[in-house]
Formats: structure tokens, C-alpha cells, sequence
């Protein structure tokens, strides 16, 4: 049968940034979920499916001649590939329609991940504490970091680190006896989002890789600092799940060395350093956008408790970032 790949002006063309955002992360076999008020008897969503049963028999390298020839990133797994290629002819295809709404994800992605006190082991009666809170700014219109915040913290209940921590993350004694105290690097934090118009002129969403860094290290700091949690970090977008869903990847596979890797990424920089986690991490994070993904909000934070926030929840961004109040 003749390729369904280069009918209907699918003509090769280098995709311009992010066209549109608001594609579900649905496989298309003949239904999808791509906007509730679509009419799924469409003739489109069968041109999809059969589109999708072609590329599912392609070959690693008809995949990758055929992203170079619409200009897109070559390097994956095979399966990292595929979705590359059926969520490339699937948004040209809805875009053709106008069943994409463009104005449905975040202006912005603040990427966090959080460096905190540890020992050989993690004893369970050990309480982590924040030492390093870098943030990396992702434009998700440009697809590029457009700008970065790191800041060491001063930790109060250990303020000695152990050898284990110094070796792990790079971050000595003397950088944090010099540094500020949480309840200031989160007030540095907030300035420095604020100045950026998060949450007023920009919508925006924190993300993470894995839970905890929220469920977790914010929480138990923000009780040992005695203030309450911050609401711009009550919901985050949680990567790991993201991957998992739209590369349909187990769980193990979403480690942060292995989704590099199989989107045929390095590492770029000091493994443990909070700055370079989340630049890398933002790294992961443009990819998917760039294959089509649509990153939202997938976790929250409520009552102390992690919570999951469901798919079909309406896109809302976080709100502008204020200082907590100490707890009494």
C-alpha cells in the first residue's frame, strides 16, 4: 500500500517551535480524545489510525529517514521514534481540521529539583533538609531554557554535612555555612519568579522528576522552617509519569540517565547537582514537547498527602508566587 505519510500537503517542513499544544497523549487506533467536542466518526481519525498501523511497521531507519525528511529530531528508541512521527502527522492533520486549540498549556515550565542533607544508607529516622533550590525557566512557545536561579541553603538541624553528602552533590561545608537559611532562599525564589511575571502575565506550572521533591523535601522543610507550604508548588507536573504515559515506558524506564538515553540524550554536566539535574531534566522536558507531548499538571499536594490529579482535570496554571506564613 502506497505511504499515507505524504498526502494532503504533509509535504516536508520544518515545525516552527510549538504550533499547537493541546493533543492528547492518547494513542489514535480509531477513537481518541483529542477534544471532547470533536465528532470521532470523522473520517480524519480513521485516516490516523490506519497512518498509525503504516508507522507501527516501519523499520528504525524508515522512521528516522522519514523525520529527517519533515525536519524533526532523528535520535531514540525505536518506540521513542514512532510516537515522534504518528504525533507529528496527527497534530498537522487536527491542525488542518482546527480541532487544536493553540492557547491550552503553560506560557512557562519552572523546573525544580531540589538537593537535600543525606547519609550512607538514608536511615529512616534521618531528616533531609533543603541545601541547594535551582530553578530552570523553559519556554514552551521557543522550546529553549530561557533562564536559570540557583541557590545554596544553610541547614539547621544537621548543619554539618556528612562526607556521603559532600561526595554525592559537590556541595561542601563551607558553601552552605555561607549560605542563607531556607525561609530567605524562598523568598529570593519568589522575587526572582515575580520579576518574571509568573502567575500574572504568564501562565506557568512547576515541574519535577519524581514525587518527592515536593511531597517530600518541601514539605518536611517547610515544618522544620515553620512556615506553611508555598501554593504555587501545591501541583506540579511529575515527568516521570508524563514519560511513562506518552512513550508507553514501565515505571523502571523513567529514571532520569535512562529516559535520556532512550531519547538518544546525554547528560550534560555533575550528576546530583540540583542545577544541572533540572537543566537536563528541562532537557527531557523540551523533547516531549517538541514530539508532541502535552505536559500538565499530574500531581498535588493537599492535607501533607500526594495526590494525583487526573488527565481530564481543565489545563489551569499555578498561581503567582507569594511568601507562605510562618506557622504558628
Amino acid at each position: 500500500a502506497p505511504s499515507p505519510l505524504g498526502q494532503d500537503g504533509l509535504a516536508a517542513r520544518p515545525p516552527r517551535g510549538r504550533q499547537h499544544c493541546r493533543i492528547s497523549d492518547q494513542e489514535t487506533d480509531g477513537k481518541t480524545s483529542a477534544a471532547s467536542s470533536n465528532d470521532f466518526s470523522d473520517p480524519i481519525y480513521k485516516e490516523i489510525a490506519i497512518t498509525n498501523g503504516y508507522i507501527n511497521r516501519m523499520t528504525r531507519e524508515e522512521l528516522r529517514s522519514k523525520l529527517a525528511e519533515f525536519k524533526l529530531e532523528t535520535r531514540g528508541v525505536k518506540d521513542v521514534l514512532k510516537k515522534r512521527l504518528k504525533n507529528y502527522y496527527k497534530k498537522q492533520k487536527l491542525m488542518q481540521k482546527e480541532y487544536i486549540n493553540g492557547d491550552s498549556c503553560y506560557d512557562y515550565i519552572c523546573v525544580v529539583d531540589f538537593e537535600a542533607t543525606c547519609e550512607e544508607g538514608n536511615p529512616p529516622e534521618f531528616v533531609h533538609e533543603i541545601i541547594e533550590f535551582p530553578v530552570v525557566l523553559v519556554n514552551t512557545r521557543t522550546l529553549e531554557i530561557e533562564d536559570t536561579f540557583q541557590q545554596y541553603v544553610k541547614p539547621e538541624i544537621n548543619p554539618k554535612l556528612s562526607d556521603f553528602c559532600i561526595s554525592l552533590t559537590g556541595i561542601t561545608q563551607d558553601i552552605v555555612d555561607k549560605a542563607d537559611i531556607f525561609p530567605q532562599v524562598l523568598q529570593n525564589v519568589i522575587d526572582w519568579m515575580r520579576q518574571r511575571e509568573l502567575g500574572t502575565k504568564y501562565s506557568y506550572s512547576m515541574l519535577t522528576d519524581g514525587s518527592w521533591d515536593m511531597s517530600k523535601f518541601l514539605n518536611i522543610q517547610c515544618r522544620i522552617s515553620r512556615i506553611k507550604y508555598p501554593s504555587f508548588a501545591k501541583k506540579w507536573i511529575n515527568i516521570r509519569k508524563s514519560y511513562g504515559n506518552f512513550y508507553k515506558v514501565p515505571r523502571n524506564q523513567t529514571k532520569l540517565t535512562i529516559m535520556l538515553e532512550n531519547l538518544g540524550m546525554n547528560y550534560d554536566g555533575r550528576p546530583h547537582s540540583g542545577l544541572d539535574d533540572s537543566k537536563n531534566i528541562a532537557r527531557i522536558a523540551i523533547r516531549m514537547l517538541q514530539d508532541g507531548c502535552d505536559l500538565r499538571v499530574n500531581e498535588r499536594i493537599h492535607g501533607g498527602q500526594l495526590m494525583t490529579v487526573s488527565s481530564s482535570v481543565p489545563l489551569e496554571g499555578a498561581p503567582a508566587p507569594q511568601m507562605p506564613r510562618y506557622r504558628n
